[in-house]
């Protein structure tokens, strides 16, 4: 009889998989891949993520954060503590190649 082992991402993975499904809405690409996350912190059921938006008066701001604390809450995070920041400021360097690539940057 095969035993099968179950192997779960890293704490950090897990948030970061859950963040890719929460896009921007004017850009319609997912904030990772954006690269508005700038860290992630998980101490058993409490995540904290520290994020920033594409600029300052994002207009979308609270929607955002809100789908954030949503996703996170979904998958079984109690608290999740969302900080937004713009030390540093966001520029599209910060996205991932191929999205760069897509957008023609």
């Amino acid at each position: 009889m095969k035993r099968i082992i179950r192997i779960e991402a890293n704490p950090r993975e897990k948030v970061l998989n859950v963040l890719k499904t929460v896009r921007d809405p004017e850009i319609g690409a997912s904030i990772v891949d954006l690269g508005l996350i700038y860290d992630v912190k998980v101490e058993n059921d409490k995540v904290k993520v520290l994020m920033t938006l594409t600029s300052i008066g994002c207009p979308l701001a609270s929607f955002i954060v809100s789908e954030v604390e949503s996703k996170l809450k979904q998958v079984g995070f109690k608290e999740v503590e969302i900080r937004l920041t713009f030390d540093p400021p966001w520029t599209p360097e910060r996205m991932n190649k191929q999205l760069r690539k897509k957008l023609g940057i």
